[in-house]
């Protein structure tokens, strides 16, 4: 299949530039996987979506406060994204302006409470910067960084928490994990009430996932990895509603990715702690996950050909452009998409 294949024109008022004001208010887009039947609905309506015994699979990682403003020790200002942790001290990191920033370059941030060095450049372009500090790096990181957005949100965010899920935890992402953004810790009681199981992974959103598909043919083209954790709690709660003949529900297509990507041939979910670069593309037999909810996705992107590997091109497509008529909110401040 062709990148081309997944295009579709969206009008940029629909991009979402900032959070409603109750994160459950959003509107809510059903898609029935089989038949392509569409339904609008408020996301609160969830509850009567859902069915006793199905199990809410949820990705608890927090985005880090990973923008860092400093300055360079021989003058000029410098920005850099902390991408992925390398270990000791060290991060890969997205540098601007990359034509500047050179092994050996000395970095200030703050009063000088947190300095680095750029050791190398990686093949991508990206610096590998060594940060030096002293105490904890997570706590200098929380006083002197700011949450990174989407390169589509040009509207400054006034609260940094509307970019967090209510139950993020586990720091390491570049990019929130979107769809569970319209989740109230109101909402999820009464889901929990209702005998709806509540399933916490991990998976660190890379800023990869904003990454353009440039290959013409799908298949050419290369997923980024990203850290995922499934606890052995997680694996056998998983397992359990699968053997009660309860639905499990992914919340966000990182949950998604982090099962499908460990999945067993009947379903079952093992303990893992590693890496995945899983591409989920049309054509793909899912193994675990039986809905999803997701946020609407850029055109052409790695999410949306996800989406149809579920529900079929045609189905999302033609659901996508129903949104647009009806003026659904697109992108990670948007509005949400139930694939049943």
């Amino acid at each position: 299949m062709k990148t081309s294949d997944f295009y579709f024109d969206l009008p940029e008022e629909l991009i979402a530039q900032t959070p409603l004001e109750q994160r459950d208010a959003s509107r809510l887009l059903t898609l029935d996987k089989a038949t392509g039947q569409t339904g609008h609905y408020k996301f609160t309506d969830l509850a009567d979506l859902l069915n006793p015994g199905d199990c809410l699979v949820m990705n608890d990682s927090r985005v880090l406060p990973a923008r860092l403003f400093g300055k360079r020790e021989s003058g000029g200002a410098v920005e850099l994204v902390l991408l992925q942790d390398l270990g000791e001290g060290k991060w890969l990191s997205l540098a601007r302006p990359g034509r500047k920033i050179r092994p050996g370059d000395k970095l200030i941030f703050g009063e000088g409470e947190l300095t680095a060095t750029v050791v190398d450049v990686a093949e991508d372009g990206n610096r590998v910067i060594q940060f030096h500090y002293d105490g904890i790096f997570l706590e200098a990181l929380e006083r002197l960084g700011r949450v990174p957005l989407p390169p589509y949100i040009t509207a400054e965010l006034e609260d940094s928490e509307r970019y967090q899920t209510v139950y993020a935890k586990e720091p390491g992402s570049a990019a929130a994990p979107t769809a569970g953004l319209h989740f109230t810790p109101e909402l999820l009681q009464k889901l929990e009430d209702m005998g709806v199981k509540l399933i916490w992974i991990t998976l660190h959103v890379g800023l990869g996932t904003f990454r353009p598909v440039k290959a013409e043919d799908i298949k050419d083209h290369v997923m980024h990895a990203e850290y995922c954790i499934i606890e052995e709690s997680a694996a056998e709660a998983i397992n359990a509603t699968k053997a009660a003949g309860g639905r499990v529900v992914c919340v966000g297509t990182t949950s998604c990715r982090t099962l499908e990507s460990r999945a067993e041939p009947d379903g079952r979910i093992p303990p893992y702690a590693g890496w995945t670069n899983a591409f989920i593309y049309p054509g793909y037999e899912f193994k675990c996950l039986d809905a999803l909810i997701t946020n609407f996705h850029l055109p052409e992107s790695t999410l949306v050909m996800l989406v149809s590997a579920l529900a079929g091109r045609e189905n999302v497509l033609a659901a996508y452009e129903e949104a647009v008529r009806e003026r659904y909110r697109f992108f990670s401040f948007g509005d949400a998409m139930l694939i049943h």
